[in-house]
């Protein structure tokens, strides 16, 4: 059972992530620093792992549906939706299964796991479409680095906000440490 304030989280951080990339996209800087995934790998930290990756797996593509971004042709929108699932929700089980490990010590790991799936998808669609796959992939790995260096920023920072104000608890109510 998914829990109210699980639900809640999940609707804050999937409009979140419905938003912000209206606002990076205005300046032209929405594939650089990737801001659909900062609140979707942010919400791992905050709720459980199935409520966290069906939120990261629907979002990019409920907003694919309404504003052609991310574009499900190429399959960006796809990949997206299952790179921000698998760390949202893995996110959300190691903090559950560790929860005295280090925040970074989380977040980096999964945030590199995430862009070898995410290129390794990248890839093998550019293979499928006959594109060149080294190529796009490669272009994909390097244009996301901006965005990974921001989370590690701000990801960091949101979370000792929230536990400062009370926000931060495990799906028991138990507090983070």
């Amino acid at each position: 059972m998914i829990h109210p304030r699980e639900i809640a989280y999940c609707g804050v951080f999937g409009a979140a992530a419905l938003l912000l990339p209206l606002v990076f996209h205005l300046f032209h800087l929405g594939h650089v620093f990737m801001p659909m995934y900062l609140p979707l790998v942010t919400l791992g930290f905050f709720v459980r792992p199935l409520p966290a990756g069906l939120t990261a797996l629907l979002a990019p593509l409920l907003s694919g549906a309404a504003t052609g971004m991310p574009p499900f042709y190429p399959p960006v929108g796809p990949i997206m939706s299952i790179e921000l699932a698998v760390m949202s929700s893995l996110i959300s089980a190691l903090r559950l299964s560790f929860p005295r490990l280090h925040d970074l010590a989380i977040l980096v790991p999964v945030l590199l796991l995430g862009r070898c799936i995410g290129v390794g998808l990248i890839y093998a669609a550019a293979r499928c479409m006959q594109l060149p796959a080294k190529f796009i992939a490669g272009a994909s790995l390097l244009s996301g680095w901006p965005g990974i260096i921001l989370m590690i920023a701000v990801i960091p920072a949101i979370l000792r906000i929230s536990r400062k104000t009370g926000g931060l608890t495990t799906h028991e109510g138990a507090r983070h440490v």
